[in-house]
């Protein structure tokens, strides 16, 4: 049983590199980002997806959408187990502001830190691991888009490759990008880590 799992982090939005969105509403991209994602969507066609899965986040559905639209797939299906971490107190907070023992914990420690009133990475990396490996159960020889967010894909993909969640910011996933992984009841495989395809 093997599916071939295709990471995508959503396209840019105004809180981009301003802001800690976390699970904040009302996030929607940017102008810049719906242009990322049409452009994203244009890109994946021939790609043989066969699903589209998201994180309920608003920034999230509107990149997934704009892969359906261009693949001619169903509308995207909202999966919880794919949405941001829990940023607790620190939900909407500048980055500016964002500072102090905890915040240096989290950003040094994220095997065993724990956002103030909020999740720990492992809490999050469970659930987006325990999603792929049902979809490596229930979707054998399917390409499956999953629309998340960077640090969510950050701990998928830390978990293909065996690496500790206290090295999970020593590679980068951008706005619109896409990490390729196949994953079966074998183990998994890293294919490609944070293509620019737009």
């Amino acid at each position: 049983m093997t599916a071939t799992i295709l990471f995508i982090r959503h396209a840019a939005h105004a809180h981009l590199d301003v802001r800690l969105s976390g699970r904040l509403p009302g996030v929607p991209l940017s102008e810049a980002g719906l242009a990322q994602a049409a452009a994203l969507g244009a890109a994946l066609v021939g790609q043989g997806i066969t699903r589209i899965e998201c994180s309920p986040l608003t920034r999230t559905c509107q990149t997934a959408q704009a892969i359906a639209d261009a693949c001619g797939l169903p509308a995207p299906t909202m999966v919880d187990a794919l949405v941001e971490i829990d940023m607790g107190d620190w939900t909407g907070a500048a980055f500016g502001t964002l500072h102090g023992p905890a915040w240096d914990a989290w950003n040094n420690r994220r095997g065993t830190a724990r956002i103030p009133g909020g999740e720990t990475m492992a809490e999050a990396q469970a659930r987006i691991v325990g999603h792929i490996e049902r979809l490596a159960r229930d979707a054998d020889g399917q390409v499956i888009a999953l629309v998340s967010h960077s640090d969510m894909i950050r701990a998928g993909v830390a978990h293909v490759l065996g690496l500790s969640l206290d090295n999970l910011l020593r590679f980068d996933i951008a706005p619109a990008s896409v990490s390729r992984a196949v994953v079966g009841d074998w183990g998994a495989k890293l294919l490609s880590l944070n293509e620019r395809m737009c």
